[in-house]
């Protein structure tokens, strides 16, 4: 396909599907149950750490993670006992078990007893450099479980950050869509990296949008660099058209 055809398609596409009906069958549904901007930070970096398999088991599994959280995420990390954290002794998703759920409230909790935002760890010069930083401070306490690292990925280690550059897109955009969040200002949606899942993957290689072979840092870079060409200001909304195109259309 031509550039041109290729950018008409995908405008097409990420206008079709960065609309409120997306909200529902998508991980993104699980912030979207908040209006406090803590609240917010905190169940979407849930909903994008547990955001693989199938979506209808993330979002049950996530819904039950908040309810279990009194449906006040950011009160119950601050205040609770540590008796409150025995309802989640069962609580599993693929890879992701109460060893790793407890690690993370308990960084939240330290993290919120410094800190207004989750947005001001990641506020860099670049996207990578941000998402260095929050894996290095997430990773800072003593004796954290070693198990646990495999779940915040890093571009240090090559890693494509498909679950942290989803969650950046969900709290950095703002486009008055009512999908994308845009709490966060410090960050601009032009300095975003594409999240590049198994479907935006395919359909991009479909598209001539990624060469590299191998899915990693540089492939995700390489992705949003041809974005860019398409929209400088705001190269991450085609991540709507990518995964719309794979998931929903079977492109």
């Amino acid at each position: 396909m031509k550039f041109a055809d290729i950018k008409s398609l995908l405008d097409l596409k990420a206008d079709q599907f960065n609309r409120p009906d997306f909200i529902k069958n998508d991980p993104i549904s699980i912030p979207h149950r908040f209006r406090k901007k803590q609240d917010i930070e905190i169940s979407g970096l849930f909903a994008a750490t547990l955001a693989w398999g199938q979506r209808k088991t993330i979002i049950a599994n996530c819904n039950r993670l908040v309810e279990w959280m009194e449906n006040a995420p950011y009160d119950f990390v601050v205040n609770h006992k540590e008796t409150d954290l025995e309802r989640f002794s069962n609580f599993k998703h693929r890879t992701f078990n109460p060893t790793d759920l407890f690690y993370f409230i308990r960084f939240l909790k330290w993290y919120y007893s410094k800190y207004a935002s989750l947005e001001d760890v990641f506020v860099a010069n670049t996207i990578e450099a941000g998402l260095m930083n929050f894996h290095d401070l997430f990773f800072s306490l003593p004796d954290f479980p070693k198990r646990t690292i495999k779940h915040i990925s890093t571009p240090a280690k090559k890693s494509a950050c498909k679950r942290i550059n989803m969650y950046l897109r969900w709290m950095v955009r703002n486009d008055n869509r009512g999908v994308d969040f845009g709490i966060w200002k410090k960050i601009k949606p032009s300095q975003l990296i594409c999240p590049c899942d198994v479907h935006v993957d395919r359909v991009a290689r479909k598209l001539k949008l990624i060469k590299r072979k191998q899915v990693d840092w540089q492939t995700a870079l390489e992705l949003t660099e041809n974005l860019r060409k398409l929209d400088p200001a705001d190269p991450v909304k085609y991540d709507f058209a990518l995964f719309g195109l794979g998931i929903e259309e079977k492109f």
